[in-house]
């Protein structure tokens, strides 16, 4: 899906606005932010899985614990955008591995904490290397200001969530 060309992007608008019933998948902002993570993951999730034998999902709780250095589930799978089930698998994958301690059942089980093991943060150190690595390779076709742009945009467009997610009144 390379940019197009002015003469090709009028062509398009022409053509949306005779078919408005079709998407622009070229043009399509969900669709190609969607495409993008989708690529992203499968991509990441290979790698982790081949060096690292964990997933995508995996090192997402991994790199979330090392920023809040103790959390309990229902935070992670908020702050991920996740269902807390996929939060509960990894969690439960990363226990078996000793890379994570939960603490023990209380009267309040939503509340045990969950924090990284001194295993955990060290394979976390070396998983973050790969992850880092992967965003300079995405970004290295950006400029400085471009990337500073970018992080901008998507932190406004993260902001507007709560608006684009309300309920729609549909006339159908």
């Amino acid at each position: 899906m390379a940019a197009m060309a002015d003469g090709a992007v009028s062509r398009q608008i022409t053509a949306m606005t005779e078919n408005p019933g079709l998407l622009d998948i070229e043009h399509y902002v969900p669709g190609l932010l969607t495409f993008l993570a989708n690529k992203l993951s499968r991509g990441a999730s290979a790698i982790y899985r081949r060096e690292f034998r964990l997933g995508i999902n995996d090192w997402r709780v991994m790199a979330l614990l090392a920023l809040e250095v103790q959390t309990v589930a229902g935070r992670i799978a908020l702050l991920l955008g996740v269902d807390k089930s996929v939060v509960s698998r990894s969690l439960a994958t990363l226990e078996r591995r000793g890379l994570v301690s939960i603490d023990e059942p209380t009267a309040n089980a939503r509340a045990r904490m969950v924090r990284l093991t001194e295993a955990g943060r060290s394979l976390h150190d070396r998983m973050i290397e790969v992850a880092l690595e992967r965003e300079r390779r995405l970004l290295a076709c950006l400029s400085i200001e471009e990337r500073q742009s970018l992080v901008n945009m998507l932190g406004r467009l993260h902001a507007s969530l709560p608006e684009v997610n309300r309920p729609l009144k549909l006339n159908v």
